[in-house]
């Protein structure tokens, strides 16, 4: 059996990787991460990775899209991580997910083809209060939607929000009255923001309280993808720092200490690769073992992800820490995924109940 990535695959993930390498280096990371009161995404990048048809790799092929799979759609989510690209990637996604998954014809129709283009972004509304990612912790009902819903990726520049409530799923136009307010949190290459509802009149996805266990698997995939790609991004800027360094007339990296430490890190990283493909594989074709998988791979390579972001800060020594260093970009990343949809104690429980426990 192949467990290997297609030819096909493997010339998308170098596509994008080409893109990133010209349009998404580490100092205009930081020059968006540092710019205060704009959107915090690029919204150049997000169009050339839109003509690229990223967002269109999930959307069927009858609504303009390119019908593939949660596979593919995750290594590039693995790319997007390894440069800590500032584009509103992650609630795009799921929010087309969602309306693939749940939505009526009509509601394929007119939204689809436009999401595959990047014509209009969507996103995601899940948690509410600290932490209530579940469907059994919403209490937002009905086609008019009273309440508030925290932690939404780029709310504020949203065309449309897809919304989870107790009932299902249903979906919020841009001007339908709601407000959202951005949150100062720490990773500012995916902004979040408060939504709050007063009254706002929301349409019903058909099919969508079905298609929600589908949708927090693919979003644990989505995350545990990113963090894997961002990890083994510290890895390996954590190795060439090591041999580049020099203390007492000799690379760093000839110290026995550090070079057990970069070894952890590696072991931890590289083989946590296979948790994320084997959980988008069973996403698209294993729907039985899907939640149970997702839940593993985003508790194991959240918590793995900002590990190694910790032991980059220290295989750094004294730069490791400052602000101008890239190291703060992966660790608040990490942290931003370690937390968004559930902590990795949350997944764990919810692997549990999948697998009988």
């Amino acid at each position: 059996m192949n467990f290997l990535l297609s030819e096909e695959q493997l010339a998308l993930v170098d596509s994008v990787a080409g893109l990133l390498r010209n349009s998404c280096d580490p100092l205009h990371v930081h020059k968006v991460f540092d710019t205060p009161g704009e959107a915090q995404f690029d919204a150049g990048l997000w169009t050339a990775l839109c003509e690229m048809g990223l967002p269109a790799i999930i959307v069927p092929e009858e609504q303009g899209g390119l019908g593939l799979g949660l596979v593919d759609l995750a290594i590039v989510a693995e790319a997007l991580g390894k440069v800590v690209a500032p584009v509103p990637f992650l609630g795009h996604a799921l929010a087309t997910l969602a309306i693939s998954l749940g939505g009526s014809e009509a509601q394929k129709a007119k939204w689809l083809p436009k999401l595959a283009t990047g014509e209009v972004l969507g996103t995601v509304a899940l948690c509410e209060g600290k932490c209530g990612w579940m469907p059994d912790q919403w209490t937002l009902s009905g086609t008019s939607l009273t309440g508030t819903k925290t932690l939404v990726p780029n709310a504020a520049e949203a065309d449309l929000i897809i919304v989870g409530t107790s009932d299902g799923l249903v979906l919020v136009e841009k001007g339908a009255g709601y407000t959202t307010a951005r949150l100062d949190s720490a990773d500012r290459t995916r902004p979040v923001d408060n939504v709050t509802f007063e009254g706002t009149a929301a349409e019903v996805l058909p099919d969508g309280l079905v298609a929600i266990p589908q949708l927090i698997d693919a979003a644990a995939v989505l995350l545990a993808a990113d963090s894997f790609g961002g990890a083994d991004h510290c890895v390996t800027m954590s190795v060439e720092y090591a041999k580049m360094r020099e203390q007492y007339g000799q690379p760093i990296a000839g110290f026995q200490g550090l070079r057990y430490q970069l070894v952890a890190m590696a072991l931890a990283t590289e083989p946590s690769r296979g948790l994320y493909w084997y959980a988008a594989h069973a996403w698209d074709a294993i729907p039985e073992k899907s939640s149970h998988a997702a839940s593993q791979a985003k508790a194991h390579l959240t918590d793995t992800y900002l590990q190694v972001t910790r032991d980059t800060v220290e295989a750094h020594g004294g730069i490791g820490f400052t602000w101008e260093h890239d190291t703060h970009l992966y660790m608040k990343r990490a942290m931003q995924n370690w937390a968004w949809l559930g902590s990795p104690s949350r997944h764990r429980m919810r692997a549990a109940d999948m697998a009988g426990w």
